[in-house]
């Protein structure tokens, strides 16, 4: 029994995700189906990137993840399979996979129609394509099947953290369901800042220690579960207590 997952921004109201599952299991009844999330803020691909890093480790090798989050659906970019630490990625060629596409990575087309619904609509490649690719490889179907290696596939720019003499500058990513604020510095990028005197600085806040967990102060920074350096509010969203968006730089500096 083959593991499949899902991410996408669809949301819960429209039977877009429930679509991709039917068509998943019309090729594969037996396929299991794990659903991440489908509520990847609207079109945001860098926050998309960085969940998929972040859940793909706890499964499995052989699971096939399938990522939806495709502002430019039924353009030029391509449809891909990734494979790395035998996991596969199914899904846009937008950059939505960079953070898993190490020098070990190799990349596939989905070029054969065969292998997709008979019909490609413009707008909904999620059913027409990625559901069914991912459903034929869970029943054996190889990456190279499905078509030629991409030598160049789209990577993002700006999602690793940048040190400048004595700072590290990052920046939140996302903001999770309780409004805690997740930045792009983990831990090994963090850890040699932390050797002597340090100060971290985001918004108006400025932090001289870690903390282990969220009650422990009314406003805390630490490493959080997932690796990487985040910033909350005791039974408070630290979005909403400190106005800050998405992009909001973060300053380490070594003093």
């Amino acid at each position: 029994m083959k593991t499949i997952t899902l991410l996408t921004d669809f949301g819960l109201k429209d039977p877009y995700a429930g679509i991709m599952k039917g068509v998943i299991l019309s090729i594969n009844p037996d396929a299991r189906i794990v659903d991440i999330t489908h509520e990847v803020e609207a079109q945001d691909i860098r926050e998309a990137a960085f969940m998929i890093g972040d859940y793909y480790p706890w499964f499995r090798d052989g699971a096939i993840h399938v990522a939806v989050v495709d502002p430019t659906v039924g353009g030029a970019r391509k449809s891909i399979i990734v494979t790395r630490d035998r996991h596969l990625f199914v899904g846009p060629d937008n950059g939505i996979f960079s953070l898993v596409m190490d020098e070990t990575a190799k990349v596939h087309a989905i070029d054969r129609p065969d292998l997709m619904l008979p019909e490609v609509s413009a707008t909904f490649h999620g059913r027409d394509i990625f559901a069914p690719a991912a459903a034929h490889l869970s029943t054996g179907e190889t990456p190279q099947a499905f078509g030629p290696c991409v030598p160049d596939p789209v990577r993002l720019s700006g999602l690793i953290p940048v040190v400048e003499d004595d700072t590290l500058l990052g920046e939140i990513v996302r903001f999770d369901r309780f409004g805690n604020g997740i930045t792009n510095i983990s831990r090994d990028w963090l850890g040699p800042f932390l050797a002597g005197t340090f100060r971290i600085e985001v918004g108006t806040l400025c932090f001289d220690r870690l903390y282990r967990s969220y009650f422990e102060s009314d406003v805390v920074c630490l490493i959080g579960s997932s690796g990487y350096l985040e910033f909350g509010y005791f039974m408070e969203s630290f979005m909403d207590m400190q106005a800050l968006r998405k992009g909001a730089l973060v300053r380490v500096r070594r003093l």
